[in-house]
């Protein structure tokens, strides 16, 4: 029986994740890992966003932040981006309104 994790990938993860320099993709990566392994590393949200972690970590010169879900075996990848607006364009992608 293996026990391997799913990671799933959300069309605006996806799309931040394409724009990306190769140096800054792997950044991402190991984030993305590290969130495999330790999913509980992530900030849990409250109010709108109740179910959302999100992971700060550096990228080069900046400070990205990745928006995900877990459960014991997915990791649903969400967002990704900077802050600046960071949370309005999750809300909108959950169809919450502010």
């Amino acid at each position: 029986m293996t026990n391997e994790i799913r990671v799933l990938q959300m069309p605006p993860f996806k799309r931040a994740y394409k724009r990306l320099h190769p140096n800054q993709r792997r950044i991402v990566d190991m984030a993305v890992s590290t969130i495999v392994i330790h999913p509980e590393i992530g900030q849990l949200k409250r109010g709108d966003l109740d179910s959302v972690y999100v992971h700060k970590f550096p990228c080069l010169d900046k400070q990205m932040l990745l928006a995900y879900e877990w459960d014991p075996k997915t990791r649903i990848l969400l967002a990704l981006g900077v802050h600046e607006n960071f949370y309005r364009n999750l809300k909108k992608q959950f169809g919450i309104s502010s």
